[in-house]
């Protein structure tokens, strides 16, 4: 249990006076603090059971990935959505291309760290990551479709004539 986590569940006898309640736990309170907690379990759960050796041990550019995704594909989905349940916003193609080609470009150095990495114990890794062929292509199957769902937008974007700009032509 976290000391936060512990500090808002247990409280001290000499701050339970008559008529006094409890102050209110910091940050969100109990649920909070346990969501968290079943998050990061659930994380380390993953890492474990599927050998995932950049969950482990993040290295710097998985990082970089990381923020990139936090800063730029995040804000993407409710404006994406927005454009794709209104119909009729042809402006979303530019973002929904760049957004596409960004993801799997990402994706690229990842995929190809699960297939041709070495995860011995003298790689950085620290001997942590897929040991057979059937568990570096679990890893595989597990990102995948954060390569194949973008490259399916990307097509559909480039291949709709519905999105794409048509030229206004000035009449003389």
């Amino acid at each position: 249990m976290t000391p936060r986590l512990y500090q808002s569940v247990v409280v001290p006898s000499a701050a339970k006076g008559v008529g006094a309640a409890a102050p209110a736990p910091p940050g969100g309170g109990i649920h909070c603090d346990l969501a968290l907690l079943q998050l990061r379990n659930l994380l380390k759960w993953y890492a474990k059971e599927f050998k995932d050796p950049l969950l482990q041990d993040p290295p710097v550019w998985f990082k970089s990935f990381l923020f990139c995704e936090l800063v730029f594909q995040l804000p993407f989905f409710p404006i994406a959505t927005y454009a794709f349940f209104k119909g009729s916003c042809k402006w979303i193609r530019t973002a929904a291309i760049v957004y596409s080609a960004h993801t799997m470009t990402t994706l690229i150095p990842i995929l190809c760290t699960f297939l041709l990495e070495d995860f011995s114990k003298a790689s950085g890794f620290k001997g942590q990551g897929p040991k057979t062929l059937r568990e570096r292509l679990t890893l595989v199957s597990v990102y995948a479709p954060y390569f194949l769902i973008p490259l399916m937008l990307l097509l559909f974007m480039l291949r709709s004539p519905y999105y794409k700009y048509e030229e206004k032509r000035k009449k003389k």
